[in-house]
Parts: structure tokens; sequence; C-alpha cells
């Protein structure tokens, strides 16, 4: 039977994308929720493996029971027809185009091209009214002598390990960089069992200071990271501020780290360094907004992120963002985005004009949050001269195996002034990733500012699915995915 409510697809399962995919489920209109992890949750709601048979996964989770509300939230709009929820569906591409190709019906529709499964081999398209991107963010990854070496990893990395997989790399670890996540990461280790040897943390502590209105207005925050400072002392976790990592060490696999202070202009003081034995190394220096989805559609940034208005509509008609991707700022931020968008992809594709007082909670909840972390990203920045680190030999682009000299011969010996000269130049950016983990420490050698580059795709593509998109609507795959929403 045929469904001729609203479609809205919503790409990505996680805080944001859930909250939206509910509040537009509940006011009349079918949403088609796609995902590339087999069951929602994104990173901050990460589920263990049911065959695990975690007995209380809600031990490595804040905000539980706003969890279990969007989950059984979900569930039920499942349940009822209203969603349907696509899972290891990995999108690579949403294309514009109009509703009805005779010409009858002139609303902007798009299609939302995916691979299905791990093996990322089977293309599925779905066709909506409107997109709402929920792509999250990604780490931010700099590069040091060792960083490459088994048993460095980044700090998101050991924390989707340990609630995924209910496992850690090792069983003394150094949880090192800046940013906020560092102490989820450390208190999790930490309460799984594994001696956490110190937090290295590069931020001045001082630094809160000059922000203290912004903090203040977060009581919440302040509250939750007293409460991980009273679990780092308990589990008697050595925490060392304005400190960095200096370099990594091991022949076969990690063996120990060196850190080392930092003066007051992000200078490594001579004489400060500290060896710390260790096989895991989690190290994080923050995170960015995966855009490729909302580049590819013409969207425009603000900074590294998607920019939207008060109703988080992008400026290309029809696509509403939400969560991370218009901006790092957590997982009560990325809520309230998602279900502002949520609320207005609604009402505008049921064909009236959005009350933003039925949202006032969540804009109020929004604007805070949203200063809250503008003032973090000014105190917990890397250190200003962590380039001075990165010796001639240190690997930078993992995939291409591209050298930090490499790089800087490019910029000082041939003249490349930005990102794109040296990827042309030295292949760094050209391999699997496609730059997305080198990208920021290419720029800072280069001596340029970062900038995410524009992608047809979002993501590796086999030939055999390039050759056969934009085919027929009846192909396979196309009519599976319809069939799939109107079961």
């Amino acid at each position: 039977m045929t469904d001729d409510r609203p479609h809205l697809a919503v790409i990505g399962a996680g805080p944001a994308g859930l909250a939206a995919t509910v509040a537009a489920a509940a006011h009349g209109v079918r949403v088609t929720l796609i995902d590339s992890a087999p069951q929602a949750g994104g990173q901050f709601y990460r589920q263990p493996a049911a065959e695990l048979n975690a007995r209380r996964p809600q031990a490595l989770h804040h905000q539980w029971r706003t969890w279990e509300r969007l989950n059984a939230a979900l569930a039920h709009h499942v349940e009822a027809g209203h969603v349907t929820h696509l899972t290891d569906h990995h999108v690579w591409l949403v294309e514009r185009g109009l509703n009805d190709q005779s010409g009858a019906n002139d609303r902007t529709a798009f299609t939302v091209h995916s691979l299905l499964g791990p093996a990322q081999e089977s293309p599925v398209e779905v066709c909506a009214d409107a997109v709402l991107l929920a792509t999250g963010g990604y780490e931010k990854v700099l590069p040091f002598p060792g960083w490459t070496l088994p048993g460095v990893l980044t700090a998101g990395g050991a924390q989707a390990m340990l609630k995924g997989s209910l496992a850690v790399s090792g069983r003394t670890a150094v949880v090192a960089g800046t940013g906020p996540l560092l102490l989820p990461v450390a208190t999790g280790l930490a309460s799984a069992g594994v001696e956490v040897a110190a937090l290295v943390e590069s931020t001045d502590p001082r630094a809160f200071v000059r922000r203290t209105h912004a903090l203040a207005a977060q009581p919440g925050k302040i509250a939750e990271g007293a409460q991980y400072a009273a679990q780092l002392l308990r589990h008697r976790v050595t925490l060392l501020t304005r400190y960095t990592v200096v370099e990594a060490h091991g022949d076969e696999r990690l063996e120990a780290v060196t850190v080392a202070a930092l003066d007051i202009d992000g200078r490594v003081r001579p004489g400060t360094a500290r060896r710390i034995a260790c096989d895991t190394l989690a190290v994080g220096h923050g995170m960015l907004p995966h855009t490729d989805l909302a580049e590819t559609l013409g969207c425009r940034l603000d900074g590294t992120g998607v920019h939207v208005d008060d109703e988080q509509r992008t400026d290309v008609p029809g696509v509403w963002a939400a969560g991370e991707t218009t901006g790092i700022g957590g997982a009560a931020l990325s809520l309230a985005e998602g279900h502002i968008a949520g609320r207005s992809a609604a009402a505008r594709l049921n064909g009236t004009e959005p009350d933003p007082s039925s949202w006032a909670p969540a804009a109020k909840s929004r604007r805070r949050l949203r200063e809250f972390f503008v003032a973090l990203d000014t105190v917990y920045a890397p250190p200003a001269h962590w380039t001075d680190l990165v010796t001639d030999d240190t690997v930078v682009c993992r995939c291409e195996e591209v050298t930090g000299g490499a790089i800087r011969e490019a910029v000082d010996g041939l003249g490349a002034g930005d990102v794109r000269t040296v990827k042309l130049l030295t292949r760094a950016g050209m391999g699997w990733c496609q730059g997305r983990m080198c990208g920021p420490a290419v720029a800072g050698l280069a001596g340029c500012a970062f900038a995410p580059s524009r992608r047809p795709f979002a993501r590796p593509v086999p030939l055999g699915v390039l050759a056969r998109a934009g085919e027929a609507g009846d192909s396979g795959e196309a009519r599976d995915s319809r069939e799939a929403e109107d079961d």
C-alpha cells in the first residue's frame, strides 16, 4: 500500500538523529533512519554486541535514562510503521532531484545512496522529500614520533572498544592530549580494571578562569566534571596538566611514552621529560564535524561545521542538519538540535509554518550549550607549537606513508602553500581515508588553516556500484529499500 505522507530521510542514529526521528515521526512524517552501525545510539550511546550478554551496559554511559526513552520511542514508531530503521547502511552520496519526473510536482526530492552490510557492496537507494543530516564528528589526529605503534589509539577509539566490545587494549594506559573526552575515557578505563598511569592534559587550568561566565551557566556540566575528578582520585590516577606526549616507544608494540611540560607559549620546557611505562596510549586532541554529505549537497559551512538557521535548516532547501555536524558540542546539544530539526522538518513537510514556541526549551538549551562549548573550544586547544614535535622521520599520512620531512620539503623546498598542493607533491591525503585523518596535521605542517576538503563521495565506493547508480528506479536494490519502507 502506498504511503502518501511526506517522507524524511535521517542520516545518522546518534543522539541528534534519534531525537530528530522521534520528533518528526510524532508529528505525522514518515521517516527512514539510515545508519552505518548495527544498532542505534551512535558513539555516545554505543551498545555492546548482544552476543556479549552485558549485564550492566549502563555502567559505561551517562544519561542512560535519556537513551532508554529515545530507544523506546524509536521502537514504538518502528512498530507503528512511522519509522523504517535501516542499520548497516553506509551512505556515500545524497543527490538532489525532482520529486516527480513529469514536472507535475516540483518539490525538491533527494536520493540517498548507501552500501549495505560489513562488505559494503550491495547498493541501496532511499528516495525522500527531505533530508536531515546527523552525521556526527570524528577525532582530530595530530602525529608525534611513535604514534603508529600498536597500542597507540585515539581516545574515542579506546572508548568505542570499551563500550562496543567490553574490551581494552592493554593493562596499563596513559590517556593524553586535550579536551573533555579525556575524562570519561580515563575513568572508563580505570573502572574496567586498567591501571591508568597518568592523565596528561596539555591545557593550562588557569585558562578556565577567563571563561567563568559561560562555564557557570552550565552547572550540570561542572558537576559532571567534578564527578570525573572524584573517580580519578578514587582510582589514584596521576593528573599532569600543561604536559604533552613527546614520543611513544616500543619495538613490536607500545612499551612506554615520554611526556614533557609545556611553557606558557606551548613549547616543551627543556629538562621536564618523564618516561612512563604503559602498553596503551589513548590520545585525543578534540573532534571535527563530519561534513562530507553536506558539502556534496552544496551546504554552506561556518568554519568546519555546517551552517544552520534557528530551525536547523541549511541553506539548501529541504536539507536540515543537527548535532556534531553543525559544530562539536556533546550529546545534550545534539539532542536539543535534533529535536528542533525534527519538529521543523515535520511542520514544513506537512505544509505548515513551524511554531518556535513548541521547541522553546530546546532552543534555550541549545543557546546555552553552544556558548559553553565555544568557551571550551578556546580552552581545549592543542599546544600552539605541536608541530615542533613532528620529526622528519615521523609518518604523518599513514595511508601513503608520507613523513613530516617530505611535507616540509614540499613547503620549504618546492613552495607549497596549501594542503592541496602538498597533496599533489607528496600524495599526503590520497589514501583510503582521503585526508580525513592526516588533514589537520598536513595543514599544521604547511602553516595554513585547516578546511574540510569537498569530496564527491563520503566513502570509497566499488566501481560496479557507480556503474549501476542512477539506473531506472526499479533496480533490485532500490525496490528492496522502498518495499522495506512500505512494510
